[in-house]
């Protein structure tokens, strides 16, 4: 159809993984907008498709919009498809649908393959309701503090990460949660080495301890079970006792107020300290 903007999911690694809708699509759009035209063209040329490609990426994608825009207004159809998955998931494409939808502009989705929901379904993690981080912060202090909230989600969490941090965020997680938190991590998924690692938090990192960590990750991970206290955990109640007294609150305060909060002897908080 005319002016409209398709979102195209395309294979998150084994390019068998494509609706033929979606080739259809990338076939007959005026054009392609694409995260990074080398990885789209294993596609393209794995299906004979020969079409204009545009970079669509994080560091140009304010400057290609308005193109983009224009294109559309004029009538023409336009694809836009990430290096892997569905777009809009931890890429600009967002930005771009959102600006689309601003312009009252339609915005038709191909579905396709997504890793979040790979591998949540290949975890045997409750599934019926969760939460997606996307890629946890860098700086240490940001991302000790996502994973602290992380830890407390009653959901199950699903996360990306890159293979040079994988190791500091799995000791991140048994900081928090603990060795015993249930815990799946896929690697390589639906590529020829893919692999699904570990039962709980202490086996995965035994696992990667002396091994050389390479490919995508995912990670999921069990929620707490907000009806057992035997698996709260200590480090989770250290951490807000110290948030809360360095916020300016007295030991002997914060101490109590945790205490309610959780149900649990205020003397216990206050010998976290």
């Amino acid at each position: 159809e005319k002016g409209i903007l398709y979102v195209v999911g395309t294979p998150i690694g084994n390019l068998s993984d494509i609706s033929s809708r979606a080739l259809n699509i990338l076939e007959n759009v005026f054009l392609i907008a694409c995260e990074d035209t080398r990885q789209t063209k294993k596609i393209m040329n794995k299906y004979g498709i020969s079409n204009r490609l545009i970079s669509f990426n994080q560091i140009n994608c304010l400057s290609k919009i308005p193109e983009i825009i224009s294109y559309l207004k004029d009538g023409n159809s336009i694809a836009l498809v990430s290096d892997a998955g569905l777009p809009g998931i931890c890429d600009p494409g967002e930005e771009l649908v959102r600006e689309t939808n601003k312009n009252n502009l339609d915005t038709i989705c191909i579905p396709g393959p997504c890793a979040a929901l790979t591998a949540l379904v290949s975890s045997g993690l409750p599934s019926s309701k969760f939460i997606f981080e996307g890629f946890l912060p860098k700086k240490k202090s940001l991302r000790d503090k996502a994973l602290f909230e992380i830890s407390k989600n009653e959901k199950t969490t699903i996360f990306f990460e890159a293979p040079h941090r994988l190791k500091q965020t799995l000791k991140g997680l048994k900081e928090f949660c603990g060795g015993e938190r249930e815990i799946k991590v896929f690697r390589e998924l639906t590529k020829k080495f893919e692999e699904h690692i570990g039962f709980n938090i202490d086996e995965v990192i035994n696992y990667f301890e002396k091994k050389e960590i390479l490919g995508e990750f995912t990670i999921v991970l069990k929620g707490i079970n907000a009806d057992s206290k035997d698996e709260m955990n200590m480090s989770i109640l250290k951490e807000e006792l110290y948030e809360l007294t360095n916020a300016g609150l007295s030991l002997s305060a914060a101490s109590k107020y945790l205490a309610k909060k959780n149900n649990l002897p205020k003397s216990m908080i206050y010998s976290l300290h």
